[in-house]
């Protein structure tokens, strides 16, 4: 037999005894990682051992040739021995011979061939941990849902199929479902079966339901991670339908590659499951593992199907305790895998008992929400440049195994040679060419658009596992001059229409042009209410080693618009971690809102070493916002997804009544009484914080008359200031994830954490130039009394309560005369009767727009009221309150009546 030795003393030996040639021609050769086309058979009469094509004598040894990529194997030695005496003892009836081994072993059970499956999962390179994005991590779970049991009768017969991406606090969800109409509402349960959250589907035709939802409490993740959540999904028909499953982790879904739903076509049968299959990596082996709901305790029989013809068989048993089947079906020949890929096999389930029961799906290759792209650039090429150029491209995978594309190239170097879709390769510049784009590509527009019909099953396979790749040949560059790796970009949940090209983003586009090797593509939308939705991907902004580190600025991305005849102004959109960036911006301008249905806008990265942007690209998105951002009344937070019905608002046990209104819980929202305040729904309770404005580093402020903090009055900006200095300074600072706010060096402020709000009890700092945020908890006061109190919930420290006694200078005038004014306390500190002052607030200093008075023993507190300003030109002054006219000062008859109010909760 073959022994194969490690030069760290590793001892692998096949179990299996020298075959006879009887044997040898009823057993299938070992698996090895690459197999010779014809093994030859030893001289007769002699002994030894045959690999690779050749035959060794016994006691022979030699390192294995294993052929391209491997090549000689120098650190493993094999070493022919003596064959055993007959074959290893199986304690079974029916022996059966797994794929890979030599001798047939005992089948096993259904927990163990998930485990043995799981393993050969984790084995593989790509089924660690997904990483979407510099220190995060994915999650996948999924869920079957059948029909609920009503009365003993199913209420549907309809079987969904779920599958979930955990990223921080967001779950993803894409729902495809069969034999049932479209639903109308989605919930999540909890462990006690309380509504955790809703989903309101929007109508449509497709049988692909997308969702997120956002800021998951850690409870309910807890509750994730240890399989206590289910879903509901309910139809709005006059045959009102339900069903329901349970959400679970499940290994083998990084790996699967094809799936398949599980449905019966007798009525109210109240079976069905899925089925998760993935191909080997070498091998024409198809992996498969079904999850039943809910099975009895029966055997069952699996079987591969084309067209009523039964092409593969295999029989065992399921119970409701180990309700996972795993099985491998070895060797599937080209018809099979053609069938495959066409979308053309099933897989049919039944039960073998006295009232069998039947299901079966087609598989097909995986289905979800993801967007399937590439950006290409001139740093991923296989001789990486900085050309300034950018190619982009949106895929979509059809059950037939058809391919659609769409792509777009520009700034290119040299005239236009080559687009073509390949492996990576296996050699360096050594490229390896699947499918020609070629003929569908117009040099007049750049542009390439067409379908590849011809998908082999391991093609599917491998684009499903962002394993292929797309690349374009110039004169000048002909192995290539851009790159991109085709994979799957995660569903969000904002309404960019990723189905359409991207508008991309080059250091071509930038005025004047950038030989950058980085590239990137952005799709932009305006919805209803006018609010810009807006998703960033780029590839070679930064090292690659860059992009592991956690909370490193790469760049800053920002809206613009483009006028050559004034200074080009700009909005900050956010910062960039890593490769993608995703946002709402809601208080947009009209004259911004206006450049983007003309198409003169622009969206940029910039980055510390090119601040007057590394990329850019032109904006055109049609809009009907001449007015801008449509206000008037209360608008849904992106985070809440959908608008609960009013009376479904009122009957829900986690509903805020604030104001007169019914808010749901996790809402967030402005009040009436005080718009310098921020309130959110936490399960009955409402909490509001008090708005902490950012520190603003223009020269000129103006106070808008419908929000709290002032804003850069950029309408007239003197020449001397230009954006690239204020981008450079920027980037100097520090990007907040929790308010989505840059905060300069040294700047203190409190963390907005949603959905608690403002986290008084910590304290956060920019550190400069290093643009880290360092937060660290208030050190609160030692006190002496023995009862302190906190005077009010929000307050991070407590208190000592007051003493009996009056402070000095008070015992002989107010508390000794009853009848006379009484003096006021506010804060730590006490006041006359008719005094005033500024209140002030830790952190923020005095606040000198709010004036405060002793009136009588009662505190009163009011913002200043500002003037109506009708000139053009308006600034403000350091330290001042209110902002002025630039020429002159307007008269007091121009200021607005003096309107008192208390800021009284």
């Amino acid at each position: 037999m073959l022994v194969l030795r490690a030069l760290r003393s590793l001892l692998c030996v096949v179990s299996c005894a020298w075959l006879h040639a009887g044997a040898a021609s009823r057993l299938k050769s070992p698996a090895l990682p690459i197999q010779s086309e014809r093994e030859p058979l030893p001289s007769k009469g002699l002994s030894g051992c045959s690999f690779g094509g050749r035959f060794y004598s016994l006691e022979d040894t030699w390192h294995p040739d294993l052929g391209e990529p491997f090549g000689v194997m120098h650190c493993v030695q094999c070493h022919c021995e003596p064959p055993q005496k007959g074959l290893p003892d199986v304690d079974c009836d029916d022996p059966i011979l797994l794929p890979g081994h030599c001798c047939k072993t005992c089948p096993k059970k259904g927990k163990e061939k998930v485990d043995d499956l799981h393993k050969s999962y984790n084995d593989r390179s790509y089924l660690s941990s997904e990483e979407v994005g510099p220190g995060e991590s994915r999650t996948d779970f999924v869920a079957v849902l059948t029909g609920v049991t009503d009365s003993w009768l199913p209420s549907s017969n309809g079987v969904a199929r779920a599958r979930f991406s955990l990223t921080r606090t967001s779950m993803a969800f894409s729902i495809t479902y069969l034999r049932m109409d479209r639903p109308s509402k989605i919930t999540f349960l909890d462990s006690d079966g309380t509504t955790a959250f809703e989903f309101r589907i929007p109508t449509g035709q497709s049988d692909m339901i997308c969702g997120v939802w956002k800021n998951l409490a850690k409870p309910l993740i807890r509750q994730l991670q240890s399989e206590q959540l289910r879903i509901s999904m309910t139809t709005s028909t006059s045959r009102q339908e339900e069903v329901e499953g349970k959400i679970i982790k499940h290994r083998a879904l990084f790996a699967e590659t094809f799936s398949s739903t599980l449905t019966s076509e007798e009525e109210n049968s109240g079976m069905g499951g899925i089925a998760m299959l993935t191909l080997s990596d070498t091998e024409n082996n198809l992996h498969f593992i079904l999850i039943l709901q809910e099975p009895v305790v029966v055997p069952i029989r699996v079987q591969l199907v084309y067209r009523q013809h039964v092409l593969r068989e295999i029989r065992a048993n399921v119970t409701s305790h180990d309700p996972d089947f795993a099985e491998v079906l070895t060797d599937l020949n080209s018809r099979e895998l053609f069938w495959l890929s066409r979308g053309q096999l099933e897989i049919a389930v039944a039960t073998e008992d006295q009232d069998p029961q039947h299901i079966s799906g087609f598989i097909t290759g995986r289905k979800s929400c993801d967007t399937i792209q590439s950006v290409m650039s001139s740093g991923d090429a296989l001789t990486p440049g900085k050309t300034g150029g950018v190619g982009s491209g949106v895929f979509y995978l059809h059950d037939n195994g058809t391919l659609d594309y769409q792509v777009q190239v520009a700034g290119l170097t040299s005239d236009f040679l080559g687009l073509t879709i390949e492996l990576k390769p296996r050699r360096r510049n050594k490229r390896s060419v699947l499918y020609d784009l070629t003929p569908e590509y117009n040099k007049a527009t750049g542009q390439a658009q067409g379908s590849w019909s011809r998908l082999e099953a391991r093609h599917i396979h491998m684009l499903l596992q962002n394993e292929l790749f797309i690349n374009v040949a110039t004169a000048h560059n002909q192995e290539g001059e851009l790159r991109g790796q085709i994979k799957a970009l995660l569903y969000n949940g904002l309404e960019a229409p990723r189905y359409e090209l991207p508008v991309p983003l080059a250091g071509h586009f930038v005025s004047p042009p950038v030989r950058t090797g980085a590239s990137g593509h952005a799709w932009v939308s305006v919805n209803k209410q006018c609010h810009l939705q807006y998703e960033i991907v780029v590839a070679g902004l930064s090292k690659a080693d860059d992009l592991t580190v956690n909370a490193h600025l790469h760049g800053l991305a920002e809206i613009g618009e483009i006028d050559d005849s004034s200074t080009t102004h700009k909005r900050l959109l956010t910062g960039f971690y890593g490769s993608q960036a995703q946002g709402v911006l809601k208080d947009i301008s009209v004259e911004l809102l206006q450049h983007l249905d003309q198409g003169t806008a622009f969206i940029q990265v910039s980055t510390k070493t090119n601040p007057r942007g590394e990329i850019r690209g032109r904006v055109h998105v049609p809009n009907n916002c001449e007015f801008g951002t449509r206000g008037g009344m209360e608008e849904a937070e992106f985070d809440d997804l959908f608008v609960k019905d009013p009376e479904e608002l009122k009957n829900d046990p986690h509903t805020c009544f604030f104001e007169n209104q019914h808010h749901a819980h996790g809402s967030r929202w402005t009040p009436n009484y005080d718009k310098c305040f921020s309130c959110s729904c936490q399960k009955r309770t409402v909490i509001c914080d008090p708005v902490i404005c950012p520190v603003l580093t223009c020269s000129r402020t103006i106070q808008p008359e419908d929000k709290c903090c002032p804003i850069c009055d950029e309408r007239k900006e003197p020449k001397d200031m230009k954006a690239p200095e204020r981008v450079d300074e920027l980037l100097e600072g520090c990007y907040f994830e929790g308010d989505q706010k840059m905060h300069a060096p040294g700047t203190t402020w409190h963390p907005f954490v949603p959905p608690f709000g403002y986290i008084k009890c910590a304290v956060c700092t920019c550190k400069g130039s290093s643009g880290e945020v360092h937060c660290e908890k208030v050190t609160c006061p030692v006190l002496t009394c023995s009862h302190p109190i906190r005077r009010n919930p929000s307050d991070c420290c407590k208190e000592c309560p007051e003493e009996e006694k009056t402070p000095a200078g008070l015992e002989h005038t107010d508390m000794m005369q009853a009848d006379g004014p009484r003096h006021c306390k506010f804060g730590k500190n006490y006041y006359q009767n008719s005094d005033n002052w500024h209140p002030w607030v830790p952190l923020v200093g005095e606040m000198k727009c709010i004036n405060c008075w002793c009136d009588h023993g009662v505190t009163k507190c009011q913002r200043k009221q500002c003037p109506v300003l009708t000139c053009t030109n308006i600034t403000r002054i350091e330290g001042a309150c209110c902002p002025e006219c630039l020429d002159s000062k307007e008269e007091d008859d121009l200021k607005a009546p003096d309107k008192r109010r208390t800021l009284r909760h």
